[in-house]
């Protein structure tokens, strides 16, 4: 079977979140357990020269894009087992970052255009499109509507996964024909018109022969008001063909026994070695070496969606606790002016961090005791799988991917590897907390919950042989 894998970002070419991190490993994987699974995204400006310089030129083609015809390069390069194609525009891809540039819908048209019109030039027909997030959307949309009576394109299905509805891709309705160059018939309901304008997104969800989201529980509630970003109504229409499939991490990348941005390596047969990070990691910070303290970690954008406003709430509280508080990440400039204004308060207990490092990432997952994620939601999540990993035992809010990988400590049974509260509220999230923190000074209770975290699987393995029965019911149903 063949499957092309199209995204607007994948690790290691460009990165701006966890989405990049997906294509980066699933292919990967898919590969391993049998499946020609190849990827193709933007070349970006912002991809490093030392990958630019081992691109080899393929192809290169007009598309007509509405009245403009525009010129577009195919570019392939090998890495680590998979096969890469890039879509080369310098107009609309030769520019410092990534989105944001007030041209997103003639950008990611042309994108998804070009993939469809490169195909019959490529040495790759794939069996499955599979697309992501709103980027890529409207892409199933032409291949019914502009080439579907094209025998090369005829037996083509598509699966778009849908990472974080929040983000969807809406536009002016004036690009239906300027840009799109569709009639009025796609212009509805049961089509791309989203409350008088034109939904990306909303174009993936109705012309994909399936659709997935990233974990279960997310599935399950974009089905409802409070999570579905109006399109909850949508969601229960297409509900038998809406699939919870949970993100997994890269286990070669993310582990402690071999990790070298970490002082010292370890695995849950030698726990101890643990503390050996925590003591680096509050040293290199400025923090007071102390050892017989929890150190709180969090490696996050500081935005609303992370749950961010709950700390907000509690934050005089938490720093009132017998603890240290460690924030990595950058976002909402009055969330990032609170944790400043923290840090310079009391230096001793609080260590902010406004950027974003992959070193210091890895050594606050090694290094810190409990890691706070109380998301208002989550559509899987990756910092809390990474956190089990490392024996940073998570607490999080329950919603999406952290209540399908977060399972509570119950005292009774001595099973979990997490804890968990429900609604969204500052209180419960400190009488959470401050649970956690009893715990952690009981040393035989918290070694052995960190021990069961470290040893849960959450590898891309299983996760990838879901997308396979998805992409055989697909092919041979």
């Amino acid at each position: 079977m063949k499957v092309l894998f199209v995204a607007s970002e994948g690790v290691p070419f460009i990165k701006t979140g966890g989405l990049a991190d997906v294509i980066g490993s699933l292919p990967r994987e898919l590969i391993k357990q049998g499946i020609d699974a190849r990827v193709i995204l933007p070349k970006y400006g912002d991809i490093p020269k030392y990958f630019k310089k081992q691109m080899i030129h393929l192809n290169h083609f007009m598309i007509s894009l509405g009245w403009r015809n525009v010129y577009c390069g195919i570019e392939k390069l090998e890495y680590a087992g998979v096969t890469f194609y890039f879509v080369d525009n310098e107009y609309y891809f030769k520019r410092q970052g990534l989105y944001g540039f007030g041209d997103e819908a003639e950008r990611f048209a042309f994108f998804s255009r070009a993939i469809l019109e490169a195909l019959p030039r490529l040495d790759f027909h794939p069996d499955i499109i599979h697309c992501h997030d709103w980027h890529t959307g409207i892409l199933s949309v032409f291949l019914k509507s502009h080439y579907q009576r094209d025998s090369f394109y005829k037996n083509i299905r598509t699966v778009f996964t849908i990472h974080n509805l929040q983000y969807q891709g809406v536009f002016p309705s004036s690009i239906l024909g300027n840009v799109l160059e569709l009639g009025s018939e796609h212009f509805t309901l049961d089509g791309i018109e989203f409350y008088g304008q034109i939904s990306f997104i909303k174009g993936g969800i109705n012309y994909s022969d399936l659709i997935t989201t990233v974990s279960e529980t997310y599935a399950e509630e974009i089905k409802r008001p409070e999570y579905g970003e109006r399109l909850d109504g949508l969601f229960r229409y297409k509900k038998k063909n809406l699939y919870g499939i949970l993100n997994g991490i890269d286990i070669e990348f993310y582990n402690p026994a071999s990790d070298s941005f970490i002082s010292k390596n370890y695995t849950h047969q030698s726990i101890e070695d643990k503390i050996y990070n925590k003591e680096s990691l509050q040293r290199n910070l400025g923090l007071p070496v102390r050892l017989d303290i929890p150190v709180l970690g969090m490696v996050s954008r500081l935005v609303s969606q992370k749950g961010i406003q709950l700390i907000a709430e509690i934050l005089d509280d938490i720093l009132n606790l017998d603890i240290q508080l460690i924030v990595l990440g950058t976002g909402d400039k009055n969330y990032e002016s609170m944790f400043l204004a923290a840090a310079q308060k009391c230096p001793a207990k609080i260590s902010t961090n406004i950027m974003f490092g992959t070193t210091l990432a890895h050594q606050i997952y090694a290094g810190s005791d409990i890691y706070l994620m109380p998301s208002a939601f989550e559509p899987c999540g990756l910092s809390q799988i990474i956190a089990l990993r490392y024996g940073s035992i998570p607490v999080v809010r329950e919603t999406g991917g952290l209540k399908d990988t977060i399972k509570p400590y119950n005292e009774y049974t001595g099973e979990g590897n997490g804890f968990s509260f429900t609604q969204m509220n500052g209180q419960d999230f400190l009488y959470t907390l401050k649970r956690a923190i009893n715990l952690y000074q009981q040393k035989n209770i918290w070694t052995k919950i960190m021990a069961s975290a470290m040893q849960c699987d959450y590898s891309w393995y299983k996760s990838a042989q879901k997308y396979q029965d998805l992409y055989n019911k697909l092919m041979f149903n």
